[in-house]
C-alpha cells in the first residue's frame, strides 16, 4: 500500500485531502467542540487553503500522512500519522471527528484503519510504535483509544497550547495490539 493510496475499512473511505475539501472543511470547523481541542482554526477560505497546504507540504516531508474521513462520500473527520522524523520507531496518530459523525464510531474505525495502514507500510522502514496522546478530560479520546487497542501507558504533563495534563496511549508494532497486521 502506498502513502497515497486511499484506504477502505468498515464504510469509510480514507484519502488524501484534496482542495476540494475546502468548503466541507469550513463546515467542520464551526464546531465548539472541536475548536476546543485543535490548534489552527479554520474560518475561512484563506484559512482552509492554508490547512490543506500543511497536510500536503507534511505528506511531501514525509512527516504528516493526513486523511479525509469520507462516509458515503461525506467529509465526517480527519486522521492524520504524524511522524517527527521520517524513518523514526515513533510516530503520533491524531484525529477529528464532525458533530454529525460523534457517537457513531467513525473515530475508532478510522483510527484503526489507519494504524493497520500505518505498520503495513512504515514498520518494514522501522515504524515500532504509535502513539495517540489527548488532553486529560477528553473522555471521548479515552474510548477512542481504547476501543482502537491503545493501550494507556501514562499521564503526560501539560505543555502549551495545552492547559491540562494529558494521556498517552500506544500501539506497538507485533505486541499483540496490532490485530491486522502483525500474522
Amino acid at each position: 500500500m502506498t502513502a497515497t493510496a486511499a484506504i477502505s475499512a468498515d464504510g469509510l473511505v480514507l484519502r488524501p485531502f484534496e482542495d476540494a475539501d475546502a468548503p466541507a472543511l469550513i463546515e467542520a470547523y464551526r464546531d465548539e467542540t472541536l475548536r476546543r481541542y485543535i490548534r489552527t482554526p479554520v474560518d475561512d477560505a484563506e484559512q482552509a487553503a492554508h490547512w490543506l497546504r500543511l497536510q500536503y507540504d507534511g505528506r511531501a516531508a514525509g512527516t504528516r500522512y493526513s486523511f479525509a474521513v469520507l462516509e458515503a462520500g461525506e467529509l465526517v473527520g480527519n486522521v492524520v500519522l504524524k511522524r517527527g522524523t521520517p524513518g523514526g520507531e515513533r510516530a503520533e496518530v491524531g484525529y477529528w471527528t464532525t458533530g454529525p459523525a460523534r457517537g457513531r464510531g467513525v473515530a475508532p474505525r478510522a483510527v484503526e484503519a489507519l494504524t493497520a495502514w500505518a505498520f503495513a507500510t512504515f514498520a518494514a522502514g522501522g515504524l515500532r510504535r504509535i502513539d495517540l496522546l489527548h488532553e486529560g478530560d477528553n473522555h471521548a479520546s479515552c474510548r477512542v483509544a481504547e476501543k482502537s487497542g491503545y493501550t494507556f501507558t501514562e499521564i503526560v504533563p501539560a505543555f502549551p497550547p495545552y492547559p491540562l495534563d494529558g494521556h498517552r496511549h500506544s500501539r506497538n508494532w507485533l505486541d499483540g495490539s496490532d490485530r491486522r497486521t502483525s500474522e
